[in-house]
């Protein structure tokens, strides 16, 4: 055993001890409640800027509880810093101010256990907003120790595993959560505003479609059936639009078997929404108008710093096609120039991959590969809000085709910070293109692509009920939380990502 672990071992016992020395004092450890008259947050913004000559004259007196985040004793003078999470405030505690079990109780306080406390208000010689205690009740113990550095918490992996001991050292991750909180708040004030109808629709589905992604399997037990946890639930969405509901939308989670990055978890929350009677030209203008609006209410301005970058969230934002960002890209890589029709072309697409040293895969066709080489090529440069519009038609299978282009959708993806932030298009709803795009997503899939979307003979059915032309879009909430809190990944927005198991 190292000197460190002998340290933790002793620190671990001496809590146990104190614990069992207050149960001798005849303190109950876990009592059922503690009424409080204030919070220590809703203290400091009441009296913050009280003068002591205020304070003594209006007698204020307060109830209130906490974690103990420092204890420190001058003699006769001893002082305990208290947190409710959001706020912390100091408790000046003296020996002959508290009745004899009271006092022996803060001999026996831990760093992180949880006291309530009253008394009254005041500043000490140094202008610190303080209580001076008259009772103190003990709440609960904290049996191990916090880090020695209480005031900060650095080691990544224990801030991602151990969430709550994150937000008792790190004031900054509670203010990432409440932000992502108003962020939600504001996209939901916003749609609802428009006349917008929020609604849940399946997680476990037997078909996983909405999205190009490989799902997670389950098996339901009284049904005999394969179930998928959703990949997105864009299908359900636009049955309810064929229904009547015209402007639709949910704030969903998802789940996608796939890697893990900065920017991917397997599990995340979207914004998804449908308006009929719209295309996604109609939306560009919308996203905009409704990012900036998110953006001034859950942080009060439009003007973020994401990284290195100041960036504006305010209309308008620049716009580029997908095939054009591809070929400009290329032509400079390549100093050469670049026609359209060699993103078109499969033989002459995949020579340009090549020539990039690109992977192209056997099963692709002119639009992945035109795909591909803008992902690969643009999408880190794309700092600044830019919309991406106008997809090839193979790799948007619930995408309306542009009128005198079948090669093409109307599609559009937002990006923000160099990632993909939103996603949208005209719905295709016409069922016999949308049998012809399935069938040859199912073609793909023979030939090996376990991304590619599976057949859904009920939406068929759906779109055959006749559905009005409608525009849809997806939002990613955690990369937007990302962006208006300057997180460098999307672990620092999720509360619980996941993570591999330890050895130990």
């Amino acid at each position: 055993m190292t000197s460190e672990d002998t340290r933790e071992s002793d620190l671990l016992l001496q809590r146990r001890t104190n614990f069992e020395e207050l149960v001798r004092l005849g303190v109950d450890p876990y009592p059922r409640q503690f009424p409080r008259t204030d919070t220590i947050d809703a203290l400091v913004q009441a009296h913050n800027a009280t003068s002591s000559e205020e304070l003594e004259a209006a007698g204020i007196r307060t109830v209130t509880a906490g974690r103990v985040l420092a204890i420190r004793s001058f003699g006769k003078a001893n002082f305990v810093v208290l947190s409710d999470g959001v706020a912390r405030i100091q408790v000046y505690i003296r020996k002959d101010s508290l009745p004899e079990r009271d006092f022996a109780i803060y001999r026996l306080l831990d760093f992180g256990d949880f006291i309530g406390v009253e008394g009254k208000m005041f500043r000490t010689k140094t202008n610190e907003l303080t209580i001076f205690a008259s009772r103190i009740e003990f709440l609960a113990k904290c049996f191990v120790p916090l880090p020695e550095k209480w005031h900060g918490l650095t080691d990544i992996e224990t801030r991602y595993r151990q969430r709550y001991l994150d937000l008792i050292v790190n004031p900054d991750a509670r203010q990432v959560f409440e932000v992502r909180s108003r962020v939600l708040a504001s996209i939901r004030g916003f749609l609802d505003a428009r006349g917008y109808l929020e609604v849940e629709t399946p997680m476990m589905q037997p078909i996983a479609g909405g999205a190009l992604a490989r799902p997670f399997v389950t098996h339901h037990n009284a049904l005999d059936m394969q179930l998928f946890l959703r990949v997105a639930p864009e299908l359900y969405l636009k049955r309810l639009t064929v229904g009547g509901i015209e402007r639709v939308y949910e704030i969903n989670r998802n789940f996608r078997n796939e890697g893990i990055s900065t920017q991917h978890n397997p599990e995340f929350t979207m914004l998804e929404f449908y308006q009929a009677y719209s295309d996604y030209q109609a939306l560009m203008a919308m996203t905009e108008e409704m990012l900036a609006t998110v953006a001034r209410e859950a942080i009060g301005t439009d003007q973020i710093r994401y990284g290195e970058h100041e960036l504006s969230l305010a209309p308008p934002y620049r716009r580029v096609s997908l095939r054009e960002g591809a070929r400009a890209a290329a032509a400079a890589r390549l100093s050469t120039d670049i026609a359209d029709a060699d993103l078109r072309d499969r033989d002459a697409a995949a020579g340009l991959a090549r020539r990039l040293h690109i992977d192209v895969q056997p099963g692709w066709g002119a639009g992945k590969i035109a795909t591909e080489l803008f992902e690969r090529l643009n999408e880190h440069d794309l700092v600044r809000p830019t919309f991406v519009y106008d997809f090839p038609t193979e790799v948007s299978p619930l995408s309306k085709q542009k009128p005198g282009d079948p090669e093409t959708v109307e599609r559009f993806e937002l990006y923000v910070g160099g990632f993909e932030v939103a996603n949208a298009f005209s719905e295709l709803n016409d069922p016999a293109e949308q049998r012809r795009r399935f069938e040859a997503q199912l073609a793909d899939r023979d030939a090996g692509d376990l991304e590619a979307h599976a057949m859904d003979e009920d939406y068929i059915r759906a779109l055959e009920h006749g559905m009005p032309p409608t525009g849809g879009e997806g939002v990613g909430i955690d990369r937007l939380v990302m962006l208006l809190t300057n997180s460098p990944s999307i672990r620092d927005v999720i509360l619980f990502p996941l993570m591999r198991p330890r050895k130990d």
